[in-house]
């Protein structure tokens, strides 16, 4: 399964190599990381819609995650199976908006990865 993460912060790279190691080292899950919303749209084009998760910050300067998954809902004919979208801000207004926009998913930060290598699991 190939994921695209999407925040600002670099860190969040080697957080997720370092907890999904095994699965990275089995071939059992592929990440693929954009630190902007601007450099994720760029990624998708070229990996030709093999995302099947898209994880994505909600806050960003640029384009924010709310922006990137408005535009991935309208202007991509095959959009990945899930998006998730994930922020420090547990508020009612984010998670609201994201739904309506079309997230499959919302997370908080910190984020519990236990619970989402669960939620993994339940895709592949």
């Amino acid at each position: 399964m190939k994921i695209l993460v999407v925040d600002d912060e670099q860190d969040v790279k080697v957080l997720f190599q370092q907890r999904f190691r095994k699965e990275i080292r089995k071939e059992e899950l592929e990440f693929v990381f954009a630190f902007s919303g601007e450099d994720a749209l760029k990624i998708m084009k070229t990996m030709e819609h093999e995302a099947v998760l898209i994880l994505s910050d909600i806050n960003m300067p640029g384009m924010s995650g709310l922006e990137l998954l408005d535009n991935i809902k309208k202007n991509y004919v095959k959009p990945p199976q899930m998006v998730m979208m994930i922020t420090a801000y547990g508020d009612d207004e984010n998670r609201t908006m994201a739904k309506n926009l079309g997230a499959d998913d919302f997370l908080t930060k910190p984020l519990d990865f236990s619970l989402l290598k669960d939620k993994l699991i339940t895709l592949t």
